[in-house]
């Protein structure tokens, strides 16, 4: 072989081989999932058919609750949505209007896609927020009843819930534990585990969070994790087989022009 063909070899093994690594380099932080908080345990998970050491993180217990349409509501039935959740109540004169309206403005950013996220507003103040009441509040804000409930239930469930379950207290350190007054807007994934909070009035803070939506619906399970993660491991021969199929069809090519020269002369 001589020099130029050594060289094409060498080219058509090595360009693939470079963009994969290229790619994986500058590739594996692109994205930043949203981080996960309150873990309960280190478990073991299956993982490419081998046991492994994982961290199990807090998963939001389901609550039923009634929604400002009347309706029996739980977190049961929002399987595979990411949730939203704020606590308000409708009579408050401070801090909960200006909630309200950061959160309808996230809400709008999904107008085209609403199936993904759900928004709860849960009342903190139950024996007053009746249905009708609940009712009258989001009628106020023009909203899509559907993808976002205003709901009302049993205060000590609603109140174990809130510092159980959301740590809201954890969250908010100032939160008054006799009345949860937070500014904290609490996301939670398709799998119940929080994965942030994001202060109402902020609005970098909003802005993250109408970005961290969408960010986590391309997150995989780990339990069921993509086929295609299988072949990673094989892309760099699979590239170097395809620069050498690229060289030999060119090597090829060459030697039949050659051939059809020497026939023409």
């Amino acid at each position: 072989m001589n020099k130029k063909t050594i060289m094409a070899l060498t080219l058509a093994m090595l360009l693939p081989l470079t963009g994969y690594w290229l790619v994986k380099y500058y590739g594996k932080d692109a994205v930043h999932m949203p981080a996960h908080y309150f873990y309960d345990s280190i478990g073991v998970i299956q993982k490419r058919g081998k046991t492994v050491n994982d961290t199990l993180w807090h998963q939001v217990k389901n609550i039923q609750f009634t929604n400002q349409l009347g309706k029996k509501v739980s977190l049961d039935d929002l399987h595979g949505k990411i949730i939203v959740i704020d606590f308000f109540f409708s009579r408050c004169p401070s801090i909960c209007p200006g909630l309200a309206r950061s959160m309808k403005k996230v809400q709008e950013s999904f107008k085209k896609n609403p199936d993904i996220v759900q928004f709860i507003s849960i009342s903190i103040d139950p024996e007053n927020d009746s249905v009708p009441q609940l009712r009258k509040f989001a009628d106020k804000l023009n909203i899509n009843h559907d993808y976002w409930w205003f709901v009302t239930g049993d205060k000590k469930e609603i109140y174990d819930f809130a510092f159980n379950e959301m740590k809201a207290n954890i969250a908010d350190t100032k939160v008054d534990t006799a009345f949860i007054h937070t500014e904290n807007f609490f996301l939670l994934d398709t799998n119940r585990v929080i994965r942030g909070w994001y202060n109402g009035f902020d609005t970098l803070k909003m802005a993250k969070l109408a970005r961290d939506i969408p960010t986590i619906m391309l997150e995989k399970d780990k339990k069921s994790p993509s086929i295609f993660r299988e072949f990673i491991p094989y892309l760099p021969v699979i590239f170097i087989g395809i620069g050498l199929i690229i060289f030999v069809v060119g090597l090829l090519n060459r030697i039949k022009n050659k051939t059809n020269a020497n026939t023409n002369t």
